[in-house]
């Protein structure tokens, strides 16, 4: 797990180096890496272009299905409520994150969601209590905020 999340936090690394929010985001298949991604909201002016959204694309076009069901994400930080849904389409089978998204994580709602939908649209959430990660993306997030206001 500990080679996905420095991948991940490699991912909002160079998102903060681009002046993006620093978030980044890995799809795994079977134990192998097939999907990186960092926020590219500010540079491709769209609104929908987050670490999540991006990697769920290249991990489809990669596996030539929408279905990701045998797939686990790892992302610096709670996805947002419009990555969740995204995520629970896709139908990725585990997600882990490092910190909460106090602002506007999603994954209270989404557990509620979970309880009113067919199971098949399951998946695991976890969040990881591993304090050098979260202090190092904790960091990288406050710098950013910090550097723009």
């Amino acid at each position: 797990m500990e080679k996905y999340f420095e991948e991940a936090l490699k991912e909002a690394c160079q998102a903060y180096n681009e002046g993006e929010i620093p978030i980044g985001a890995v799809i795994t298949y079977k134990g192998k890496i097939i999907a990186k991604a960092h926020n590219l909201k500010e540079q491709l002016n769209c609104s929908i272009y987050h670490a999540e959204l991006l990697a769920i694309k290249e991990a489809s076009e990669k596996l030539q299905t929408w279905r990701l069901n045998e797939c686990d994400m790892y992302i610096t930080m709670e996805p947002c409520f419009m990555c969740c849904g995204a995520i629970l389409q896709s139908r990725i089978n585990k997600v882990y994150y490092l910190v909460d998204n106090n602002k506007f994580g999603g994954i209270e709602s989404i557990k509620k969601i979970l309880k009113e939908i067919p199971s098949n649209y399951y998946f695991q959430i976890k969040k990881v209590e591993d304090k050098e990660y979260q202090e190092k993306i904790t960091k990288l997030l406050k710098n950013f905020f910090s550097d723009k206001r």
